[in-house]
């Protein structure tokens, strides 16, 4: 049965996607709600028909229409979220992927990461779901409790030069993000990018749509998001998803967020990462999904893993060191924000009004010596033409400084957008060992209160030592990465200036040529004046 809606945000159609381009506030009659995968068929005032998705509208009850007031809800299918091309999917595979998390505290969730309620707000997809930690969990769960690990699930932490660090592997895990493919469903009426990830280990690629890097980010941070950052994938977006240049941006992103991983040793070498990247067939893949989402060691409960083998640290001493860590994250965020901020304005500069101030005054030269050509004069050739080269040099100055940004402040601004994300991590890191440490300056109070005994005192003391050591080790991880980031991206940066002005130097030979014409055109000058006086 046909039924009127609201629509409650605008969408743009894809082209030959079968869909219906749509404005708020606008009203439709929704002719089929059964055509799967969050859409709906609907059609507008003016007998146009298409698909919109579901949670961009909004059933309009009788009641509603009478005047008596309903509360707003939007269509709603079973377990829904937006897939790689920003549409919905109901894949019963992974329905176990909703569109929040909240954070549990209870004993069970181990103050983990949890998988809330299937929320259906109706809401555009601008901005990834996960963007972090939203509560600091609790750690108690985690610090009361001594904890046996299997060899093959232990994390070993080494003291270091620097201090407490990860146990690398003997060769680094690097991956491929390439061969973008487009793939059909829904009989063609709906479509989706596939890309190809071939690791280094195996030299064998395994195909994934963006829904599937988003279901291994929610893992990662379920599991690692306590003692791990894990900076959010490149955002959703709904439309002009099929266009090149956006497909190869993200591709290229998806490649940065992928190497990030790689070069984490706890990361790169768990199982729902090597899952991810090595899965032989769908049934392994599909098999191993549902393992990682039924893992118990995630959020807090992580630390149980961690085996530092070293003597207990000094709380007080660990809060000193994360004291400092966070005013230099803090102030390296400032430093990064202010970078983007100034390298953008440049970029939007170059490929604005400083492109376009280059354009017009070669245009103006040309124009003037178009206007010279006509005057019938004879003897003012070479003016003309100097004239024209000029115009034609300024011109392609223009071009050069447009589409120099291009080549040097890319790398430089997607890095620094990582380390952005990457410092947003940190708080909730941090906060965490804070809580844990808030915990154990208790345990005194609660041995009096005999609420616990002194062993349990003993057992919180040695795992919030793990904890300090997995977050030392993380800080050292990060600065390691951070030195050899800039050292790459820093000497990119300055190549590509380098080559730049080798660039200008050959327009400065041009400008040099039109230059002497223009002297050689004063000389034709004083011999004609001379010429006259005689």
């Amino acid at each position: 049965m046909a039924v009127k809606a609201q629509v409650l945000y605008d969408f743009t159609a894809e082209p030959g996607n079968n869909e219906l381009s749509v404005q708020e506030g606008e009203m439709l009659t929704v002719m089929n709600q059964a055509v799967g995968g969050g859409w709906v068929e609907a059609q507008n005032s003016k007998g146009q028909t298409g698909l919109v998705p579901e949670d961009y509208i909004q059933q309009i009850n009788n009641s509603e229409a009478s005047g008596t007031q309903q509360p707003a809800q939007a269509y709603q299918g079973s377990i829904d979220y937006y897939d790689d091309d920003g549409e919905w999917d109901e894949e019963s595979d992974d329905s176990k992927s909703p569109s929040g998390y909240s954070w549990s505290q209870s004993d069970g969730g181990g103050g983990a990461v949890q998988q809330g309620a299937a929320a259906h707000h109706p809401r555009k997809i601008s901005l990834n779901k996960f963007p972090g930690l939203s509560k600091t969990p609790n750690p108690e769960v985690y610090l009361l409790k001594n904890y046996m690990c299997a060899e093959n699930d232990r994390l070993p932490i080494y003291m270091g030069e620097v201090g407490p660090v990860w146990l690398y592997p003997q060769t680094q895990l690097d991956c491929v993000v390439a061969h973008p493919k487009k793939g059909t469903k829904m009989y063609g009426l709906k479509s989706y990018i596939e890309y190809q990830i071939a690791p280094n280990t195996t030299h064998k690629s395994v195909n994934h749509r963006y829904k599937h890097f988003d279901w291994l980010y929610e893992r990662l941070l379920e599991k690692f998001g306590c003692a791990i950052p894990i900076p959010s994938l490149p955002d959703k977006q709904v439309t002009g998803r099929f266009e090149d240049e956006f497909i190869k941006m993200r591709m290229e992103r998806l490649q940065g967020w992928m190497s990030r991983m790689c070069r984490h040793p706890v990361v790169s070498n768990s199982e729902v990462f090597q899952l991810f990247l090595t899965y032989k067939d769908e049934k392994d893949w599909k098999e191993g999904k549902r393992k990682a989402e039924k893992d118990e060691r995630v959020g807090v409960m992580v630390f149980s893993t961690m085996d530092p083998e070293m003597r207990e640290l000094d709380p007080t001493e660990v809060e000193k060191k994360c004291e400092t860590f966070s005013h230099f994250s803090r102030s390296m965020d400032d430093g990064v924000k202010d970078l983007l901020a100034v390298g953008h304005l440049h970029w939007k500069r170059c490929a604005g009004p400083l492109q376009k101030e280059y354009q017009r005054i070669g245009k103006a030269f040309q124009s003037l010596s178009s206007v010279f050509n006509t005057s019938a004069y004879q003897g003012e050739a070479t003016l003309t033409d100097a004239l024209t080269a000029t115009g034609k040099t300024y011109e392609e100055i223009a071009e050069i400084v447009a589409g120099q940004p291009k080549k040097d402040l890319h790398f430089l601004l997607e890095t620094n957008n990582e380390y952005k994300g990457l410092l947003g991590c940190f708080p909730d890191l941090i906060g965490v060992h804070r809580a844990a440490i808030e915990k154990v300056k208790e345990a005194d109070r609660l041995v009096a209160m005999n609420k616990i005994g002194p062993q349990d005192k003993q057992t919180m003391q040695k795992n919030l030592s793990t904890m300090s050591y997995a977050l030392q080790a993380e800080m050292n991880h990060f600065h390691s990465n951070r030195i050899y980031d800039y050292n790459r991206v820093m000497q990119l940066y300055l190549q590509e200036q380098v080559q730049f002005y080798e660039t200008v130097s050959k327009v400065e030979d041009k400008l040099q040529k039109a230059l002497q014409h223009f002297k050689s055109d004063q000389c034709i000058f004083l011999r004609a004046i001379k010429e006259l006086c005689n």
